[in-house]
């Protein structure tokens, strides 16, 4: 007797991700910074909103030199979606313009520089409401497998485990 067909897309595998842990914009990271950045089309830039709380310090009354410099990293990784590839940092330079201070409205703005290959230089700016840079990053990022980089950390189940659930 011939098996029975379960249909089309019935025996389909699916790959869950782990939580979202990452320090600067993931959900999942109770200590993390949760950054949310959304794309202006109009501009062709990611942006983001924030305010820096007294947990960021490092000159009184002002952001770490590290924060800043993850918050630029972040919002130029963002910026590879927009070729729908997993790239990651290589290098990446700060210029700290002007001190960004703790508990004030700041944005942090991103755009494509380049693109050759595999890699993708992309920059970086965080302004105070005046629209003055208080600091500015450029970093190039390497694009990546995600399945050979990360398949340790990717729990690939098919639908028969689902159905065991």
């Amino acid at each position: 007797m011939p098996k029975k067909s379960h249909g089309h897309g019935h025996d389909t595998r699916y790959v869950r991700l782990q939580k979202n842990y990452c320090f600067a914009c993931g959900k999942n990271n109770p200590e993390g910074m949760r950054l949310k950045f959304t794309y202006d089309e109009e501009r062709d830039c990611f942006v983001c909103r924030f305010r820096l709380s007294k947990r960021y310090t490092g000159p009184p009354g002002h952001a770490h030199g590290g924060i800043i410099a993850t918050i630029l990293d972040e919002a130029m990784g963002k910026v590879n979606k927009l070729r729908q590839v997993v790239a990651l940092t290589s290098q990446i330079t700060v210029d700290y313009l002007r001190p960004v201070p703790l508990n004030k409205p700041l944005r942090v703005e991103s755009r494509e520089v380049r693109v050759r290959g595999r890699h993708h230089v992309n920059m970086a700016e965080i302004l105070n409401p005046n629209g003055e840079v208080l600091a500015r990053g450029r970093g190039l990022f390497i694009a990546i497998d995600p399945q050979k980089m990360f398949a340790k950390f990717v729990e690939r189940k098919t639908s028969r485990d689902m159905k065991d659930r």
